[in-house]
């Protein structure tokens, strides 16, 4: 099994600043417009890579038992950044996201575990694109910033197994926004979606594995 990797987030912080940078035309160029990447959604967004580059670090595994809070705490880390006043006016939400996270049977995490161990032989490419469809795609498993906290896992996935994290930039942002605009409009278990899986799986596993760029990691393995 390869080794984990470390992330460069400096280099990350660059790709998702040129992003910004660019957010008008490349919206403009998008099947279905997506909010603008403010200041504060990238930074929280930076937040996120470096929990992730910290749970690498530590050799967590995201989807062992006792540990789903970790990936509850990576959609706090996106929507509320770490400023404890911040997340205490958000209190209700984080609550309300929480009791969805483990009380949805359907869509919620114990439903995303059992996804994962059903992936275990699949290439990583492919086990990180199913992974983060079956987050985005509906039920979802977060109220909001599923788009990103999906990203952030599946950068996780991806550096666990010594492979470039998955990073916005301005050339694979149309072919990251589109697919997942029709992956959060369908539902799990419909039979459109058993249809259509095994084709947004290959489209995004080729997007992953075409777009992986070793500069997004810094050279330490963990």
């Amino acid at each position: 099994m390869a080794k984990a990797r470390r992330l460069n987030l400096d280099a990350i912080e660059t790709s998702l600043r040129a992003v910004q940078a660019s957010f008008d035309r490349i919206n403009a160029s998008l099947d279905t417009p997506r909010d603008p990447l403010s200041d504060e959604v990238l930074e929280r967004m930076l937040l996120g890579y470096a929990q992730v580059d910290r749970y690498v670090a530590d050799g967590c595994d995201l989807f062992a038992p006792g540990n789903s809070a970790l990936l509850l705490e990576l959609n706090v880390l996106v929507l509320f950044g770490r400023d404890e006043r911040v997340r205490a006016e958000f209190a209700p939400q984080i609550g309300a996201t929480k009791d969805r996270f483990y009380g949805n049977a359907d869509g919620g995490v114990a439903s995303l575990v059992d996804w994962v161990h059903s992936l275990n032989g699949s290439p990583i490419w492919r086990r990180a694109a199913s992974i983060y469809i079956h987050i985005l795609s509906q039920p979802q498993l977060y109220i909001e910033g599923n788009h990103r906290t999906g990203s952030l896992v599946m950068s996780w996935t991806l550096a666990n197994a010594g492979k470039p994290p998955f990073v916005l930039s301005v050339e694979n942002a149309k072919a990251y926004f589109d697919p997942s605009a029709l992956v959060k409009s369908s539902r799990k278990h419909t039979l459109r979606m058993v249809m259509a899986r095994p084709k947004l799986i290959k489209r995004f596993g080729e997007l992953l594995k075409d777009e992986a760029e070793i500069s997004h990691l810094d050279g330490r393995r963990a």
